[in-house]
C-alpha cells in the first residue's frame, strides 16, 4: 500500500493536494481536529482532521445538502454500566447519525468511508479478535443496517493513519504513519 492515498469522490475547486499528497486549505473552510471519542458534524464546508491506530473514523455526508461528518471512537461497544459515549463504536454511530439527521442530511442521500482499524503493536497481531478488527466490523454492521453505502475505505493492517475529511464533499485524505 503507498504511504498515503486520496480517496478522493471528485476533485473540487481549490482543493488539490501538494507534495505531501495532503489538501491545500481552501478560503472559508473550518478547519477542526477531533480527539478520540468525539464527533464533530458541520453544514458548513469544514476540513476534519484526525490520527488513527486502533480506534475507527466513520466520515459520513450528504452531498446534495452539505452536510456531514465523523466520528472517533476507540471500543467497539458500550461495556455494560457505561453510560452511552462516543468512545464506543455503537453509540458514537449513532450519535454521529441523529446529528446529521437533525442538521438537515438525508438519509437515502447519506454515504459512508471508514478509515483505521490496525494493529499496530507486533504483540497483539496473533490474536484472532484484535480491538481495531473489531471496531471495523461494528461499524461495517451498523451501517448495514441503517442501509447507508459505505463507499470505500481503508482499514486494517500494522500502520496508524492521518485523516483528513471533508464534510461537503465526502473527499478524504489518508497518509499512512
Amino acid at each position: 500500500m503507498p504511504e498515503s492515498a486520496s480517496y478522493s469522490s471528485a476533485p473540487r475547486a481549490g482543493t488539490k493536494p501538494n507534495q505531501d499528497g495532503q489538501p491545500t486549505p481552501e478560503p472559508n473552510r473550518k478547519g477542526v481536529y477531533l480527539h478520540s471519542g468525539q464527533i464533530h458534524v458541520s453544514d458548513e464546508p469544514c476540513s476534519i482532521t484526525t490520527i488513527l491506530g486502533s480506534c475507527v473514523a466513520v466520515c459520513m455526508w450528504d452531498a446534495f445538502e452539505g452536510v456531514g461528518g465523523a466520528t472517533h471512537y476507540l471500543l467497539p461497544t458500550r461495556v455494560s454500566g457505561h453510560k452511552a459515549s462516543a468512545r464506543f463504536g455503537d453509540c458514537a454511530i449513532d450519535q454521529l447519525l441523529s446529528v446529521l439527521l437533525e442538521m438537515g442530511a438525508h438519509r437515502n442521500n447519506l454515504q459512508a468511508k471508514l478509515f483505521g482499524g490496525a494493529c499496530i503493536f507486533a504483540g497483539f497481531r496473533s490474536l484472532a479478535e484484535q480491538l481495531g478488527t473489531k471496531n471495523v466490523q461494528v461499524a461495517i454492521r451498523m451501517l448495514d443496517e441503517a442501509a447507508i453505502p459505505v463507499i470505500t475505505d481503508d482499514v486494517g493492517g500494522a500502520h496508524g493513519r492521518k485523516l483528513i475529511f471533508n464534510t461537503d464533499s465526502g473527499d478524504a485524505w489518508v497518509k499512512l504513519l
